[in-house]
């Protein structure tokens, strides 16, 4: 009875946490407008604007206080960037429109291994992303309330369990409960910028007092060190290709809709990251672990404390919350395209009872989590570990485009070419689309290799030696299927076999209920069935021998000999000279009896030999092992 009251409290127990399930032919209606995807995939880049500066002050600091001013030269060259960026994205969007991220796009135009490349830059993206979006949302609470900074791990850790848990509950559910968080977050930002210009403007914006300045070590202002601080704020561009990537999640016109989406997240993103560094300068912020820059800003507009204050901090904590979320949005669909060719684990592949893919979003919380433990949730530990897969995967995908138009450039009209995700046309206007893309992707190169020299020593050699460990990893899982494949296919089979003799061994420990279930289960399988006994006491075998000769029904009983008090070992010997010696077509069969307590933690009091015996089993080849289980009642 109780097996079978506990599955359903767990049934019972998941659809409460995740959900009712949903049926396949639901999939089409489980798309989002423009407005919840910009809460679902431009959370992300949008959310950068509450640490983005902080970073770039975080360098220039090491000048003096009097490098701070050069912060919104710095920006308006991020930004600069960022529409660079944008524009190339939009182009392919419209390419592809099915999804055309950094993976898609290589392998369609570089070949394998930039598009593992690619695959490993933006799985380690999304898995920092979510370690830096949450650690930075615990910086937000812990400058609001400075006694929580020791709990930051913990708090970091529930955050990731809280935000697994909605995604669990499928795409369109989680995009509407994120939806208003996020647009909270830029109604209190907006409305703290604007608040922060006013005030400028009349000359009633005051500065920051009582910030502990930042303790480091002087440098002289040098351009290595402006490089290094550009590098830095370039984390604002972290989440551009998000959209790319989500394009299917979006309602139909999908791509239309993906573009405009793009444009609204890097306007939105402009605007705000060139605000929020003008004003930081004007009020004096400080960059400082304790008290961000958002919360400077809002202390000094505001008041430290004040409802208002406490608002904007709560508005920045739930963006960069919902910045993990578009990892958790991204992260399963890349490790989808990947499983599905053959490059990462096939469970990737699966999409559970609410269609969201759910051995991918379990992985990334798993990964993430173990990053904010070992950094201690750090946001500036693990900056300089972020942006150089985001750099990549940018230059790849935009390499990916410009290949691709120069190819649809040298097609003849109305000729078609197919690829592995998209359709090649004559395009008139490839030769501007492949200069736009051309000079995204060497723009984005340039920024990855000043971001890889600059930040090497501070923790970018990780990602730099991680990437192409990972690229090795996938390359080797793919060679595995392949050679899976090969050895499953029927092509070069031949005829079906027949089998001409099946022989069935049975390994018993004595002879009780549980054993002559599984002999009679035995004998439907085959008459030629042989019991082993391991005869390690001879006084027992004597009684396994008389209690067979009653209850084995003439079945023959072999005993094994083990004067050293062996116990696998003789039966594993025996069966491996059974099948030296077999007959072409002939199957040998083990069955393994097992019982099952009917409490779980019964298991620990026995000796649990059909496990250990299984494992002894499963090295032999052409061995079918079946397992019979007992279930004892009443223990």
């Amino acid at each position: 009875m109780a097996s079978t009251t506990r599955e359903p409290s767990f049934n019972a127990l998941k659809t409460l946490l995740i959900g009712p399930r949903l049926n396949t032919a639901d999939a089409p209606h489980q798309t989002i407008s423009k407005k919840v995807g910009l809460a679902v995939f431009a959370s992300d880049a949008l959310s950068s604007t509450a640490y983005a500066t902080d970073e770039i002050l975080f360098v220039l600091i090491l000048a003096g206080t009097g490098a701070l001013s050069i912060s919104l030269p710095i920006a308006i060259a991020i930004a600069i960037l960022l529409a660079i960026v944008t524009i190339s994205y939009e182009q392919t969007i419209h390419a592809y429109p099915n999804g055309g991220g950094a993976y898609i796009v290589s392998r369609d135009n570089l070949g394998e291994v930039p598009a593992q490349i690619a695959g490993a830059a933006l799985l380690t993206d999304y898995i920092l992303t979510v370690a830096v979006s949450i650690s930075s949302g615990v910086a937000q609470i812990t400058s609001a309330f400075p006694q929580l900074y020791e709990w930051r791990v913990a708090l970091a850790l529930a955050m990731i369990g809280f935000i697994t848990l909605i995604n669990l509950r499928g795409v369109k559910e989680s995009g509407l409960a994120f939806s208003i968080p996020t647009y909270f977050f830029l109604a209190m930002t907006l409305f703290t910028i604007g608040t922060g210009f006013f005030r400028y403007f009349t000359g009633t914006l005051g500065a920051t007092a009582n910030v502990e300045l930042l303790a480091t070590v002087s440098e002289d202002l040098t351009l290595f060190l402006i490089l290094r601080a550009f590098s830095s704020g370039c984390a604002a561009l972290t989440g551009i290709e998000a959209i790319s990537d989500g394009i299917p999640a979006f309602a139909e016109p999908k791509s239309r809709n993906a573009g405009i989406t793009l444009i609204w997240m890097s306007a939105i993103l402009s605007a705000m990251f060139l605000s929020v560094t003008f004003l930081a300068h004007q009020v004096g912020a400080q960059p400082n672990h304790e008290a961000t820059i958002f919360s400077q800003i809002g202390g000094v507009i505001y008041g430290n404390g004040s409802f208002l204050y406490l608002a904007l901090l709560g508005g920045t904590t739930s963006i960069l919350i919902m910045a993990a979320n578009t990892s958790f949005a991204d992260f399963p669909r890349l490790g989808f395209f990947m499983a599905r060719d053959g490059f990462l684990p096939k469970q990737l592949t699966y999409r559970g009872s609410r269609l969201v893919y759910t051995y991918g979003i379990v992985t990334l919380a798993a990964f993430s989590s173990l990053l904010i433990i070992i950094f201690g949730a750090q946001t500036n530990s693990l900056i300089p570990l972020y942006a150089i897969g985001v750099f990549l995967s940018f230059t790849l995908s935009q390499s990916g485009m410009a290949v691709r138009w120069w190819k649809t450039g040298h097609l003849k009209s109305g000729q078609e070419v197919r690829h592995m995700a998209s359709t090649l046309h004559y395009d008139p206007k490839w030769r501007i689309k492949m200069i736009i893309n051309g000079f995204g992707a060497v723009s984005t190169f340039v920024v990855m290799i000043v971001f890889a020299v600059t930040k090497f020593a501070s923790g970018a050699w990780v990602v730099v030696i991680l990437i192409p460990l990972l690229v090795i990893v996938f390359l080797n899982i793919h060679r595995h299927y392949k050679r899976l494949a090969s050895s499953l296919s029927l092509d070069s089979f031949g005829a079906p076999p027949r089998v001409k003799r099946h022989r069935v061994i049975l390994p018993i420990g004595g002879v009780h209920r549980g054993t002559l279930s599984a002999l009679h289960y035995a004998r439907t399988v085959s008459n030629d069935v042989t019991v082993l006994h391991v005869a390690i006491d001879p006084t027992e075998a004597q009684k396994v021998r008389e209690k067979w000769d009653k209850w084995g029904d003439g079945v023959r009983l072999v005993l094994l000999e083990s004067p050293y008090r062996l116990l696998y070992e003789p039966i594993l010997d025996y069966i491996q000279k059974i099948a030296q010696q077999r007959q072409a077509n002939e199957i040998i069969t083990v069955i393994v009896p097992e019982f099952i307590p009917e409490k779980p933690w019964h298991n620990f009091l026995h000796m649990q030999t059909a496990f250990f015996l299984q494992l002894g089993l499963l090295g032999l080849k052409n061995i079918v092992i079946t397992e019979v289980p007992y279930h004892v009642h009443g223990d």
